[in-house]
């Protein structure tokens, strides 16, 4: 075990994070300036700690023990095991391997920097050609068709599918569209022109294209001659399909589809995840932002429809986007089903360009930050899922069926029958020990013990008074009923592919007071936010029982309040606002950041979880001005670090008439959000 975190103090923090005001229009609607819609009453934790104290010690001890002992057992034939990759002294194939590259220092360029060492290269930009017939990227002369063949905008999460040695499939998120910077004089939704609104539904959704190593190195460009076979790109208005319990339900179904089985389009796409089978997973996140006339709905869906976000008490915000006004689906006035019909996990086939996407019911529906996936030991596929709002939840699903290797037919039902948790945690400590400072309790350390309550098997319901179709169109809803724990913003859940642990990213709560304060969100007004670390018992995907703990605690490591798992913070480099995780293959976390409220560019982050590095916090890379740090993904043999660039020169006062920054393509050029590989110029493991 590591050893527990000095006393220290906490200040309270009063701010947002480091996004820009543009950033909160169109990304999420600005969320942080409405009313929390989780209104429920359910108990902050750390006024029932005393009655989990001997249970959570011996599951504590159990979960670790578990590590310890079986983690090369269980997961080294499934993970990234390499013998070819360094160790430290004493550690099996393929697990260990310090990182030794020198910290990028903070700073706010307009450029992206990567560790002395390293190289990177734009990969693919938005409004490159994605289609054979695509048009070359006019920024002064757009158009629909136009955008729906070419890479979309603001790209997320990317997932790396190999055809062999040197050349792979790309998929990316397209997560929302910025018109005050992808038109100049744009005048908001109402004053929009269509086609404005046409281009910014192409604009979303996703993009496969087909990517080749470069010189056998750690660099990879984009295929721009050729077939192309597999690239393809998805939007806001392709055809998908449901499946699951919820599919065909009542509350599924509208005018346009009376079935409850058909839906066009997937919105707000942020993070996801990969299957065991091959397939992408996608997560819609903010789709709330989209609709407009929820004051006109039927009284008796205004509840769900707060509690997701959207405004019931007028017609619609004035930075909405006004898809209503080429679709009608988009007025919950005229459908109010309409709404239900997003929010979900999407799978598809990135090897299938005629496959249609797959909305997975059984995953449940609330703002989705991402959807990663593992393996139980008895094979039931698991995948982890955060909800991105203050104050919500984290999930995971259980399959029924097994995985079976190379059965592609029998593993594409899995996702439709299964069981639906929410998670409770318990803090160890009497509730008076933590007082929304952020001072430790007295031993010395956040941690606990926790349940996955289910809410839903198949089609039979755990939640009183919900059938099964409403706990998973409603989500939200059942898991306040059944007493989940409300976190600081749940994003990234990923399972460590070596040693079987859960980390979290919580990003940052605001809204937070000292009387809503608990045992694992221990800041209020937490404006830097956090990482979890979760044990669960057996070292087992599938159990319902874990140990946690918090071994990060973000923000500036000359504060005295910060914590780095015990590791000496002089050394480390300064933290804010995690969102997105990754793994290398040696078992290390990697941290992108979102909205970093220091003042300094976004960035990927690394930093060992076990061992004499434990905590070593170091920038890799850092984004242009006004840009996130998304993706980020590591590729299995090591080589190669992507991630996407989300919103360069979304400040404050920007426009197309004023850029606050000119990358990728530099002089007087419009920002674009773009794809960035990075590489050792030698040849060597990234951060190794």
């Amino acid at each position: 075990m590591p050893n527990p975190p000095a006393r220290r103090l906490l200040p309270l923090l009063t701010q947002h994070s480091g996004r820009s005001a543009l950033t909160c229009q169109f990304r999420c609607g600005n969320a942080c300036d409405h009313d929390v819609p989780n209104t429920s009453e359910n108990a902050y934790f750390g006024d029932i700690a005393a009655k989990a104290l001997s249970r959570r010690g011996a599951l504590r001890a159990g979960a670790l023990g578990a590590l310890v002992v079986g983690a090369g057992a269980s997961l080294a034939g499934t993970a990234y095991a390499n013998p070819d990759l360094p160790r430290q002294p004493g550690e099996g194939p393929g697990i260990g391997g310090r990182l030794t590259f020198e910290p990028v220092a903070p700073n706010t360029e307009d450029r992206v920097t990567v560790a002395e060492g390293y190289d990177h290269a734009v990969v693919v930009r938005w409004g490159d050609p994605v289609l054979p017939d695509a048009p070359a990227f006019d920024f002064e002369r757009q158009t629909a068709a136009a955008q729906a063949a070419q890479f979309g905008y603001n790209c997320d999460f990317v997932s790396f599918h190999p055809l062999g040695r040197d050349r792979a499939l790309l998929w990316v998120n397209h997560e929302y569209s910025d018109e005050q910077l992808m038109f100049r004089g744009y005048k908001g939704g109402t004053n929009a022109t269509i086609e404005q609104i046409k281009i910014g539904m192409a604009a979303h959704g996703g993009s496969v294209v087909e990517i080749a190593r470069v010189g056998g190195t750690g660099r990879w460009k984009l295929v721009t001659e050729g077939r192309r076979r597999y690239n393809r790109r998805i939007t806001a208005e392709t055809p998908m399909r449901f499946t699951g319990p919820a599919a065909g339900s009542d509350l599924l179904k509208t005018a346009a589809d009376p079935t409850g089985t058909r839906v066009l389009g997937m919105l707000n796409n942020c993070a996801g995840g990969t299957t065991p089978w091959g397939t992408v997973l996608t997560a819609e996140e903010n789709f709330n932002q989209y609709f407009v006339g929820a004051d006109k709905a039927p009284e008796a869906l205004k509840p769900s429809l707060k509690r997701y976000g959207i405004d019931v008490s007028k017609p619609y915000d004035s930075g909405n986007r006004r898809f209503d006004r080429v679709d009608e689906r988009f007025d919950l006035g005229r459908h109010p089903h309409e709404a239900h019909r997003f929010g979900w996990i999407v799978e598809i086939d990135p090897f299938d360009p005629d496959s249609t996407p797959i909305k997975r019911t059984a995953l449940g529906r609330f703002k989705h930050e991402a959807a990663n996936t593992s393996l139980a030991r008895d094979g039931r596929v698991v995948v982890y899922m955060g909800d991105d709002e203050r104050f919500d939840y984290m999930y995971k699903f259980v399959s029924k069926g097994r995985f079976r290797p190379g059965d592609d037919r029998h593993n594409r039902t899995l996702l439709d029958e299964g069981t639906l948790y929410v998670a409770k945690l318990t803090g160890d400590s009497p509730a008076a020990e933590i007082d929304g400072t952020g001072k430790p309790p007295s031993d010395g350390a956040f941690d606990g013990s926790g349940v996955w309550i289910p809410l839903v098997t198949g089609d039979k319901s755990h939640v009183e008074g919900m059938t099964a179709a409403e706990v998973l169109v409603h989500t939200r809803l059942a898991a306040d009923k059944a007493g989940a724990t409300k976190m600081d913003r749940p994003e990234d859940i990923e399972r460590n592919p070596v040693t079987g642990a859960v980390y979290v990213a919580l990003t940052n709560n605001s809204s937070r007071t000292a009387a809503q304060v608990d045992e694992a969100n221990p800041r209020a007004a937490n404006k830097h936010g956090h990482v979890l670390e979760i044990l669960e018992a057996g070292n087992d995907a599938g159990s319902t029982r874990f140990a946690w703990s918090i071994p990060l605690v973000c923000g500036d490591p000359a504060d005295p309040s910060t914590y780095f798992a015990g590791f000496d913070k002089t050394k480390v480099s300064p933290i804010s606002c995690p969102d997105n995780l990754a793994f290398d293959p040696r078992g290390n976390l990697w941290i992108s950041t979102d909205g970093n409220a220091l003042k300094k560019n976004d960035g990927l982050f690394a930093m060992p979880v076990r061992g004499r590095d434990r905590g070593h916090v170091r920038q890799f890379l850092t984004v242009p001005v006004g840009a996130e740090t998304c993706g980020p993904l590591i590729t299995a043999d090591g080589r190669s670090a992507f991630v996407a660039v989300q919103h360069p020169g979304e400040t404050d006062g920007a426009s197309p008439d004023t850029p606050s920054s000119h990358w990728p393509d530099g002089g007087s050029s419009q920002p674009r959000p773009s794809v960035v590989v990075a590489w050792h110029k030698h040849g060597r493991h990234i951060g190794a």
